[in-house]
């Protein structure tokens, strides 16, 4: 029976916009991008192996044309699509209505080369209006598009693929460097290096505590006989002393007491009252990048977390398309917005007429929308049946889009100065007079400290010439801080403000930047490694455009110009990596030139030493004189938490120390007699029992927890981890509970007997050398969660006979059942509600079957290696007639842009 095939990317998708297609149309996921240029060695096809450009995936003597391989988990889904095409009379892509959407698009064309008529669909939230609205009016793929997303795909793997193996060569193997990556880390260094050059000054101050007819209120020093009064901002970074011509007056600990002492007594007078009326507009509806702040700041949750949630919020149609760069609402969205506003806080809080923005960024499209819930009526959160992230993150959306339509905030800013002992005090206030938008949404701030912008602060009513009490003044000591670490939100406000990259790629650059090593995210903070410098100075050196955010800001600008047609793509290109100054000729130029040794070599000043990069981490090397005169090298381990800015000459003097004299010792056990020392390894600061010796070659060791200060660690303390685990008490089950420190950090369990144990991770306020067993039967009984942190939305049981129970998760494609590490996919059309147990073993069962069948397939072609040699030989056979007929298809047009024929596909790799 004849049908139309409908393409979308996940099964999520595929599930949601089924309910708004009429019965005759099929929907199947592709699961993503379906083909791409080789990732690794084994990807490219045997008849392009001896070319050599073939690890670049890039013919860069053949006008840059790109060689795209089906990867081998996608050949299967290739296959089924190809297989539901068969019966189909219409083909529609409807892959998401970015670049990357319609890149998705044209390669499933190019690949499933159907014989029947293809249109394009398009729509930027999942309702039965917007799907409708889509199929009424299809349309042609956009070339343009493609070839935009092609050309930053190409230059991203000329980029990363010339660089990465000079990395590997002159500093570590496993590096990667990228168009993006490389600036962004430069960022996080530039800010480190910042933080080691920083010198902390001190000054003092007054704060004192007032009142005036029964109200109390703050008052801090501000000058003294007509002097400013200094304060952070007059202090010079590098040198911690005033900056040169600063006309302040620097208190020290001894004049700022005396002065306490003068004005506690002494009359109070109000000499100046000032109220300055100020209105407050709400700020835009999310766009990609403010909502990825937002919810760092807010929520806590990283750009990659908030990116995946929002996904899903999309494809079950909860919000719009989360990729945007525009804060346009449609005249729909504006409607339910002023209609919830209404509803929940009254008609005076509407904005008199309906309220639209304008985009700043130069090149977003007005065409799309910003974020915001989807329909034109707005669920609320209580609403939606949504719960934790997802809610959450809907919550978030809801509230900005809401308020975006909600009138300004009237406020009142108060400011009174007072006058004591020929010292001038102020006391600063803020009166809502309307709330206005406040009422819903309240913007956050990269500083910690800042007030919140909807925070009354009132003070008594207050005159000229009032006297106010004095309730007492405080003396206050204050140290400068260093520069703030660049949060995951301060990153991507960075690499938005500046032009670099573009905001949906940032939650990827973030997490490919902490994968390899090069930054560690602890405390919402992003911390540079050692090698992130060691790769960062070898760029600045060598190639210094290439991390230069002026160059990579104007190379993006040239990017979005191609999309529109105003730059030429194959011009561009052929400019940056061929030629005199091209990116090719640089690195073989500059090859030769880079000393490895240097290159892994950090120089960090009032070091007694240098830090080298190692095939397993960062090391301290020094030179010492031994006691016969003759000069000898010492290394010794970093461990891995210390980062540039923090280590220093007295922390470098006790690694080397432990190194050349031994470990320190803590003290004795009580118990043993043995010895208990600190060490620092490559993980770390660790305790050790005794010393290792023929008797005893493993002694007893454990890891400090994480945030415990090596200096701050006493005897006790080491005792207490190194009689880790310790039993708590029984379950009321049945059963011993013990508190312990594993890989993964303290835990408690539940040991049931027979082998069966039940885990839990112990939160932040926990410390597992005082944990109750109270607290630890609580632990146990929350859910326990499934990959990535997920938690179970249902519990099966366990089948008769096993230890370990089914329960079922909702994944990034969809539900699935989970029994230990087997996982299996429900069926379409089954919910989490109506699986039962049995199922869920039939399904477990044959998805184990499965995976034993596969391996013993992989034995079996390993045992027969002329099949495979035959095999081998028969793919390359393939792959040289996929090239013959490449070779006659059309290259590029004489306007630069390729045509769809202009780029090979290799048909030996997609079959």
């Amino acid at each position: 029976m004849a049908h139309t095939l409908v393409i979308v990317e996940s099964p999520t998708k595929a599930r949601t916009i089924r309910g708004f297609l009429p019965k005759d149309f099929k929907v199947e996921a592709s699961m993503g991008h379906v083909r791409d240029l080789p990732n690794n060695a084994s990807e490219i096809p045997a008849a392009y192996k001896g070319e050599k450009w073939s690890n670049l995936g890039v013919n860069t003597s053949n006008d840059f044309e790109p060689l795209y391989v089906v990867p081998k988990d996608k050949k299967k889904i290739v296959k089924e699509l190809k297989d539901a095409l068969k019966g189909a009379d219409q083909l529609l892509l409807a892959t998401d209505e970015d670049r990357e959407g319609e890149s998705i698009s044209w390669h499933l064309l190019q690949l499933l080369n159907p014989k029947v008529p293809v249109k394009r669909m398009v729509f930027h939230e999942i309702t039965k209006e917007a799907i409708a609205k889509a199929l009424d009016q299809t349309r042609d793929l956009d070339m343009e598009l493609v070839h935009a997303q092609e050309t930053r795909r190409i230059l991203d793997r000329l980029v990363g693929y010339t660089l990465s193996p000079l990395l590997w060569k002159k500093v570590a193997w496993g590096l990667s460097a990228g168009r993006v990556q490389s600036v962004a880390v430069r960022l996080l260094v530039q800010r480190e290096r910042a933080r080691r050059a920083f010198r902390s000054g001190s000054y003092w101050d007054l704060k004192a505590q007032l009142e005036q007819g029964g109200g109390r209120f703050e008052a801090k020093l501000t000058h003294l006989n007509g002097e400013r009064i200094a304060g952070g901002a007059d202090f010079d970074e590098t040198t911690g002393a005033l900056k040169a011509g600063s006309k302040v007056r620097l208190l020290i600990e001894a004049e700022a007491t005396a002065l306490r002492a003068a004005v506690e007594t002494a009359p109070w007078r109000v000499a100046e009252v000032e109220e300055k009326p100020t209105v407050r507009k709400p700020v835009p509806p999310f766009t990609t990048s403010t909502l990825q702040q937002e919810a760092n700041r807010k929520l806590r949750l990283s750009a990659r977390d908030t990116m995946r949630t929002a996904q899903g919020l999309y494809e079950r149609g909860f919000i719009t398309y989360m990729r945007t760069d525009s804060v346009h609402l449609s005249e729909q969205a504006i409607s339910a917005a002023r209609s919830c506003v209404a509803e929940k806080y009254g008609k005076d809080y509407l904005s008199p007429a309906p309220r639209q923005f304008s985009t700043k960024s130069r090149n977003a499209q007005e065409a799309h929308e910003a974020i915001r819930p989807s329909g034109d009526r707005f669920r609320t959160p209580k609403d939606t049946g949504l719960d934790g992230k997802d809610l959450s993150l809907y919550e978030l959306i809801w509230k900005r889009t809401v308020a975006s339509q909600m009138a300004d905030a009237r406020l009142t800013m108060l400011s009174v100065g007072l006058e004591v002992a020929g010292a001038s005090f102020r006391a600063s206030g803020k009166r809502i007079d309307f709330p206005g938008f406040f009422r819903a949404y309240v913007e956050g701030s990269d500083d910690p400290d800042a007030a919140l912008e909807g925070q009354e602060v009132l003070l008594p009513a207050l005159a000229v010439g009032d006297s106010p009490g004095c309730q007492g003044v405080e003396a206050l000591g204050h140290q400068t801080q260093p520069p703030a670490r660049y949060s995951e939100a301060a990153l991507v406000k960075m690499l938005e403000k500046e032009g670099i990259g573009r905001p949906s790629t940032y939650a990827s650059i973030i997490g490919t930047i902490v994968d390899r090593g090069y930054a560690t995210l602890a405390n919402n903070s992003l911390t540079p490694s050692f090698t992130a410098f060691a790769v960062t100075a070898l760029l600045e050196e060598h190639f210094p455009d290439l991390v230069d955010t002026s160059f990579t800001a104007r190379m993006e600008n040239t990017l979005d110009d191609i999309s529109t047609g105003k730059e030429r793509w194959l011009p561009y290109l052929t400019k940056f990596f061929k030629g005199e100054t091209g990116l090719e000729t640089q690195v073989a130029q500059r090859e030769g030139d880079i000393d490895p040794a240097a290159s892994r070599t950090i120089q960090l000043e009032g070091l007694p030493c240098v830090v080298r990069i190692g095939r397993f981490g960062a090391y301290l090397e020094a030179k010492r004189v031994a006691d016969d005169g003759s000069e000898e090298l010492i290394k010794a381990t970093l461990p891995q938490e210390i980062t540039p800015a923090d280590l220093d000459a007295d922390h470098a003097e006790q690694i080397l120390r432990q190194k050349t004299e031994g470990p320190e010792s803590l003290g004795e056990d009580p118990e043993t007699g043995e010895l208990v020392y600190l060490l620092f390894g490559q993980y770390g600061p660790y305790v050790q029992k005794g010393q290792v010796s023929d008797e005893n070659p493993k002694p007893k060791r454990a890891s400090l927890p994480k945030g415990v200060k090596p200096e701050d660690f006493s005897l006790e303390d080491a005792l207490g981890l190194l009689r880790l685990p310790r039993l708590l008490g029984e379950h009321p089950e049945g059963g011993k509970v013990q508190a312990g420190l594993g890989r993964f950090g303290p835990y408690v369990v539940h040991d049931k007997g027979k082998g069966e144990k039940e885990f839990r991770s112990l939160k932040a306020e926990d410390d597992v050398l005082s944990v109750a067993l109270e607290r630890a039967i609580e632990l146990l009984a929350q859910p326990k969660r499934g990959r990535g942190g997920r938690t179970a939305l249902k519990d099966l049981g366990s089948p008769e006979g096993a230890s370990e129970s089914i329960q079922v998760f909702d994944g990034p494609y969809g539900l699935y059942v989970k029994q230990g590490k087997v996982n299996a996919s429900l069926p379409e059309g089954k919910g989490a509600e109506d699986i039962t147990l049995a199922e869920a073993i039939e399904l477990l069962a044959a998805k184990a079957a499965t995976g034993k069948a596969s391996k013993a397939a992989s034995r079996k072609a390993a045992s027969k290696p002329r099949a495979a040699a035959k095999s081998t030989a028969a793919k390359a056979t393939a792959a040289k007639g996929s090239k013959a007929q490449a070779a006659a298809l059309p290259k590029a047009s004489r306007s630069g842009k390729p045509r769809a024929g202009a780029v090979r596909i290799i048909k030996a790799a997609s079959s």
